[in-house]
């Protein structure tokens, strides 16, 4: 062979290595995709696989019935520990209750040895951080695509463990779940441990004591800067619970009115069945911010067929409509509220004036509403403040408790800030949002 030729075969083979490294540098990385998202087959429970992010290996199944709405409601239902997704669905009746009214039926189900959700470790209690949330997650995402679902009404209930799980969500995902119901439950972030461990031996024996602040503080720090609506929620405890004890219950109930920034003392008690004792927090219908239902006598096994139509009645599933049901609490529009800032370099004075627009006069009231992190109320007027930061409750004054209709009332105070100035956005009036202009 002669030079002239080897030296242009060398150089051919050259160019073609050149062609075939850029080739490969510019071709598309394989990245693992969702399996196509369709309708699982009907009135049947059935596992579905390859459904997205599923960091902890769960399981996903599906029940629809035959009937499935347009644009269907979805309720996601976790088991507690030992059990798993097909457990828990012949266990509740929320297949049936899906039967009748046509929304669709998430069962998560845990694959690790426990068969317990992991509601402890530090990736867990906070969004996208990983583990179990991040694949109950995926879980929704997939079923929203294959239904169509309505966003604006995606629900979560649990008992025991599957409790523990609905709790973390609504902290995760607040702008995911509209709302919860936790049977036997604890707190979010009351499981909380570092070592690895799934269990807190203090949490369960119900020692783990914060003030509503501290407890609400532990939700909003799993989705900072979160300024949005908050999902309501109910929660069911035994008084006789020896497995996650009963101070669990009214711990759960200082930490959500404080997420929701209403009052701790109830709207209203009532006893809807023999030896429960009910109570409702920022409003008084079936609709109410947070509701707490103490069942007397009853151990841990405290969620038996027929509370999952209760369940349904809060979330608003069971078909009577947006309006709550015999009991109305107030509706969005009785109020308006105008909200500004004047700030100076890590101050600011905010002024708010709150307008009544209903046709009844209020006879005292609570201004809920969420400070921009970073801001700290030194001091305020027209009304008490409490707490100094986050969700806020200014209650009335004993001399401007009393709104006519068409009557306003302005109030103020004075914060500290940390580089955010800005006024709240939304408001709540005894519960029920108001108009902010």
């Amino acid at each position: 062979m002669s030079d002239s030729l080897g030296r242009a075969l060398r150089c051919l083979f050259g160019a073609l290595l050149l062609l075939l490294a850029a080739a490969l540098l510019t071709a598309p990385t394989a990245v693992a995709r969702p399996q196509a998202a369709a309708p699982v087959p009907a009135a049947t429970l059935t596992e579905v696989t390859g459904f997205g992010a599923n960091p902890s290996n769960l399981r996903m199944y599906v029940y629809a019935p035959a009937n499935v709405t347009a644009h269907p409601a979805v309720l996601v239902a976790v088991h507690y520990c030992t059990g798993s997704g097909p457990a828990m669905y012949s266990s509740t009746e929320y297949g049936r209750l899906a039967d009748r009214y046509g929304f669709v039926v998430v069962y998560p189900s845990v694959t690790r040895s426990s068969k317990c959700f992991d509601v402890s470790s530090p990736q867990a209690l906070k969004r996208d951080g990983g583990s179990d949330p991040v694949g109950i997650k995926s879980m929704v995402d997939w079923t929203v695509r294959a239904y169509s679902a309505d966003t604006g009404r995606i629900f979560v209930t649990g008992v025991s463990s599957g409790a523990m799980m609905t709790n973390v969500l609504l902290g995760d995902y607040p702008d995911v779940f509209a709302a919860g119901a936790a049977f036997a439950g604890v707190p979010f972030g009351c499981f909380a441990t570092t070592n690895g461990s799934e269990w807190n031996s203090q949490c369960a024996g119900g020692t783990v004591i914060h003030t509503p602040q501290e407890w609400g503080a532990l939700v909003r720090n799993a989705y900072p800067g979160y300024t949005g609506r908050r999902p309501r929620m109910q929660v069911w405890h035994g008084t006789q619970d020896d497995t996650l004890r009963y101070p669990n219950f009214g711990e759960e109930i200082k930490q959500w009115t404080n997420v929701q920034g209403v009052s701790q003392t109830p709207a209203v008690t009532d006893s809807p069945v023999s030896g429960w004792t009910r109570t409702r927090y920022g409003a008084t219908g079936d609709r109410a911010p947070v509701e707490a239902i103490s069942v007397q006598g009853v151990g841990h096994g405290v969620y038996s067929n027929g509370m999952g139509a209760r369940v349904l009645r809060f979330f608003g599933l069971d078909g009577s409509g947006p309006a709550p049901g015999p009991d109305p609490q107030p509706q969005p529009g009785a109020c308006r509220v105008t909200a500004s800032t004047s700030p100076w370099s890590t101050g600011l004075t905010a002024s708010v004036t709150l307008t009544n627009t209903g046709a009844s006069a209020i006879d005292g009231w609570k201004l809920g509403f969420t400070l921009p992190a970073g801001q700290t109320i030194t001091s305020g007027w027209g009304a008490t403040y409490a707490p100094a930061s986050g969700a806020v409750t200014a209650t009335n004054a004993a001399y401007d408790g009393t709104l006519a209709p068409d009557a306003s009332v302005s109030i103020g105070y004075q914060a500290n800030h940390a580089g955010d100035s800005a006024a709240p956005g939304a408001f709540t009036l005894n519960g029920a949002a108001c108009t902010a202009s």
